[in-house]
């Protein structure tokens, strides 16, 4: 069975898949497995670099996200262009580490999971929902943006509401951490894995 938690920016998708872990699953991912392929030599270093430039370059010729994050978070259509350059890529090698698990259960844990349609290739869909002002408390600490430019970002993802039309499951993660667990079990057993 393939499960796909997805969210915002700072819902806490992560923390419930390594919940799901606990449980047996194998979780992939997809922000791990983009940042491996924009290294250079991955397959969308090239491709990033040609789009925006050598600007986004830091140190020793990597591609530095704060800069990109910097240049696509302003023009949607940028952000559109780095997706359309990327998502292909990453949703190739998430299916190749897909087949080489033997695992019951693997989760997808992908904030564009709806947006990338790679929603379509899983068996059932988990939406994590979170306060946006923790959201925004999150994304400060993780990426080291103002409040301002964190809800800057949060705007740019698919609204809550759309997402919602897509899960099967929504986790409310604005409790305790022993709630969101609670909640996961619950899942975790009514899939009878």
């Amino acid at each position: 069975m393939i499960i796909g938690i997805t969210g915002s920016f700072g819902s806490g998708k992560t923390t419930v898949a390594k919940m799901f872990g606990r449980f047996g699953a194998y979780a992939i991912d997809a922000d791990n497995v983009y940042h491996s392929l924009i290294r250079p030599g991955g397959k969308c270093y090239k491709k990033i670099v040609m789009h925006f430039g050598k600007d986004i370059l830091g140190k020793s010729r990597r591609v530095d996200r704060k800069k990109l994050s910097r240049v696509v978070f302003k023009d949607k259509s940028k952000l559109k262009l780095l997706n359309s350059a990327t998502h292909p890529e990453v949703i190739k090698e998430i299916k190749r580490i897909m087949k080489s698990r033997k695992e019951k259960v693997v989760i997808i844990d992908a904030p564009l999971l709806i947006e990338s349609g790679f929603y379509k290739e899983v068996d059932k869909i988990i939406l994590v929902a979170n306060k946006k002002g923790e959201q925004v408390k999150r994304l400060q600490e993780a990426r080291g943006v103002s409040a301002k430019e964190a809800m800057k970002r949060i705007r740019m993802q698919m609204p809550f509401n759309k997402k919602s039309a897509f899960a099967d499951f929504i986790i409310d993660n604005s409790g305790t951490k022993t709630r969101t667990l609670t909640q996961v079990r619950e899942i975790w057993k009514k899939q009878g894995v």
